[in-house]
């Protein structure tokens, strides 16, 4: 099992980078939307219960794929780098498999807030992700956000690694090419390819 943290800001790119990674390694994909989606038909976003559970199913998943033995996870997000809690959580998801000894390697994807806001309405996103489906308010949620947290990593303020002692790699994302920012990956961090 090896765990490949994706993560920068919304409309980034980590779902479809995630599944051209996965095309070629034949890891599997839990991209964070797999855990939102479900429940803001009954939690408003960001409510307290509404972070218990989408907690609680991402630790679940992560934790069950050790024991499923998967070759692979993918697992994508976003986490507000001025919040220690956000951080935390993020160290108690991959606790099981530091525990296993299993690899996990963070990549994370950067591209102008511009890019990604023309990014928004998408097929893709519109395909996997019901609450972006109103574009107009998703871009000016993506605004909103970045008003308001810091999704991306500054070397001098945060050090090189997001998760000390995994490697870490700051790729642009801004081209809109999944299969090349996949290619990188894979390479970079000599993945196994199919």
């Amino acid at each position: 099992m090896h765990l490949l943290c994706l993560t920068g800001p919304p409309a980034v790119g980590k779902m479809t980078v995630g599944r051209a990674v996965c095309d070629r390694t034949g890891f599997r994909l839990f991209h964070n939307h797999m855990s939102i989606e479900p429940l803001l038909g009954i939690y408003d976003f960001g409510t307290p219960s509404f972070q218990r559970i989408n907690a609680m199913i991402r630790r679940e998943v992560i934790a069950e794929s050790v024991v499923a033995d998967l070759p692979g996870l993918v697992f994508t997000f976003a986490i507000d780098l001025d919040r220690p809690g956000d951080l935390v959580q993020l160290q108690e998801l991959i606790a099981p498999v530091e525990r296993a000894g299993a690899p996990i390697d963070v990549v994370e994807l950067l591209a102008p807030q511009e890019v990604r806001l023309a990014r928004e309405g998408g097929a893709d996103r519109m395909d996997h992700k019901r609450s972006k489906r109103d574009v107009e308010w998703a871009r000016s949620h993506v605004v909103d956000l970045e008003s308001r947290a810091r999704f991306t990593t500054d070397p001098e303020r945060d050090g090189d690694r997001l998760l000390p002692g995994h490697r870490h790699l700051r790729l642009d994302n801004a081209h809109g090419d999944p299969a090349l920012t996949a290619d990188r990956i894979v390479t970079e961090l000599g993945l196994p390819r199919l």
